[in-house]
């Protein structure tokens, strides 16, 4: 596929579903797939990503195109637990329940009250002191579940997409009340 993104090394499609061979030696625990771009989470918490690496959704720190496979080498000694890629943004918790992202920030979906592109995974020092437990990175907007069942949502809000009762983006995360059954 186009940008490499299905990780055998080229551009070509494939028509059936084939083997990633850099992983032939390596637990993969999960996968998530972006627009142009994927994550691999492997048993020793390494994260690793190819495809696009337009506005650094790869996190190797530039804009470069990755046809296999590379282990994001600024997440190395942080354990990763969990990990989602969205259209353009990624997002990972660690261990310690921190969450990370990198990517296109253009509607402030990484998190940092910015709008500014991260080449590499950088903390999201908003979310600091809470145990977060999954993130989902989507179009423009980016999730995060608490381990006490806190909601919080942060990106582009037209629509309604954050749930905070308007259309306004949040470059900054806002808890949602704990979603009841």
């Amino acid at each position: 596929g186009l940008y490499g993104r299905l990780g055998h090394g080229d551009e070509q499609n494939q028509l059936q579903p084939k083997k990633v061979e850099a992983f032939t030696s390596r637990a993969v625990l999960a996968v998530s797939a972006g627009e142009y771009h994927n994550l691999a989470l492997t048993a020793d918490g390494a994260v690793w990503s190819w495809g696009s690496g337009i506005g650094g959704m790869l996190g190797h720190g530039d804009g470069q195109h990755q046809l296999l496979p590379k282990k994001i080498e600024s997440l190395a000694g942080k354990r990763v637990v969990a990990v989602s890629a969205g259209f353009a943004h990624s997002l990972a918790i660690t261990a310690d329940c921190a969450v990370w992202s990198w990517g296109y920030g253009s509607r402030g979906q990484l998190g940092h009250g910015d709008r500014q592109d991260q080449l590499e995974p950088t903390k999201v020092e908003a979310l600091a002191g809470q145990r977060v437990i999954a993130v989902a990175a989507g179009w423009t907007t980016s999730l995060a579940l608490t381990a006490d069942g806190g909601v919080w949502s942060w990106g582009a809000g037209e629509g309604g997409t954050l749930g905070h009762g308007d259309g306004h983006d949040q470059r900054l995360r806002e808890k949602l009340g704990a979603l009841s059954a």
